[in-house]
């Protein structure tokens, strides 16, 4: 089942079901030629069925070894929920519910677990074996999101974690990011090349443009020279002040996961660069090696 979340059986339904078991009882009765007269000590007839000899229960007994219907008395199964209360968590995080007994129907014990995230997270759920189940985000956990989980009685709020790294590989031509320390992105990339190589330590993200112009002539190159360049960039995240950002090269897409052919930035696509630039904040950690 891949809804995000899910709702409690509705007490009208339970009204609805005791009616229909109540209605089979009698009618069965009928059948037998029985009167059902309950005595005032015998509770409770249902919804087990008419403990009245010659009458079949309406719910037969549950297969030896496994569990009747759990959620027909609701909270009463007190599910462990991981990541605990105050839990910080990274990007990837699963959700895991335990349950103590067996779970027959799953959808109806997925209907009954209700997670709330302070931003809005597809995932879907994965049934590890019948007393566990995990709901997994699709892609990940934004950074700092707030997570409260509901299920048969037990609550866990979490939160993930905002520790935004990057690390760039100029060996591996790659560019990984991770919240919490679990990785959410990895993107191909291009780093400098023989002669202006990118470099390597760890840097925090200094300022952000939407659009640039970058001149070489501002370090003493000028745009006429064979190295020379003035090109307009969008999703510009500077890293040092001497001129080092992560930003959009369409121009060397090609490149980008198997070469290195930058003047010393990390070069990403366009729609890499962008979602970089959406969701680092300055301070964060941007880490260079292998150049």
């Amino acid at each position: 089942m891949s809804n995000t979340t899910a709702r409690t059986v509705e007490s009208s339904q339970k009204s609805v079901r005791w009616g229909l078991r109540v209605t089979l009882a009698v009618a069965g009765a009928a059948v037998t030629g029985l009167a059902i007269v309950a005595p005032v000590q015998a509770e409770p007839l249902w919804p087990g069925g008419p403990d009245i000899p010659g009458v079949p229960a309406i719910i037969p007994a549950a297969p030896p070894g496994m569990a009747p219907q759990p959620f027909s008395v609701p909270g009463s199964l007190n599910p462990t929920i991981t990541p605990g209360n105050g839990a910080i968590v990274g990007g990837k995080r699963s959700i895991d519910i335990t349950y103590k007994t067996p779970i027959i129907d799953r959808t109806a014990a997925e209907n009954s677990i209700v997670i709330s995230p302070s931003a809005n997270v597809p995932g879907s759920f994965e049934w590890i074996n019948d007393t566990h189940v995990q709901w997994n985000p699709d892609e990940y956990w934004p950074r700092n999101t707030a997570v409260t989980v509901n299920v048969a009685g037990t609550t866990s709020a979490f939160r993930v974690s905002d520790d935004f790294t990057s690390v760039g590989d100029a060996s591996t031509h790659e560019f990984v990011v991770k919240i919490g320390g679990d990785v959410v992105k990895t993107f191909p990339a291009s780093y400098g090349k023989p002669g202006h190589e990118s470099p390597n330590g760890s840097f925090k993200v200094l300022e952000k443009f939407s659009e640039m112009v970058m001149d070489s002539s501002t370090y003493g190159v000028p745009i006429t020279a064979p190295e020379g360049y003035k090109l307009d960039v969008e999703y510009a995240t500077r890293v040092t002040w001497g001129g080092i950002f992560v930003h959009a090269a369409p121009w060397s897409t090609g490149s980008q996961g198997n070469s290195n052919v930058s003047h010393g930035c990390i070069n990403l696509s366009t729609e890499n660069a962008k979602w970089f630039f959406d969701n680092v904040r300055n301070g964060d950690t941007v880490n260079i090696q292998g150049a």
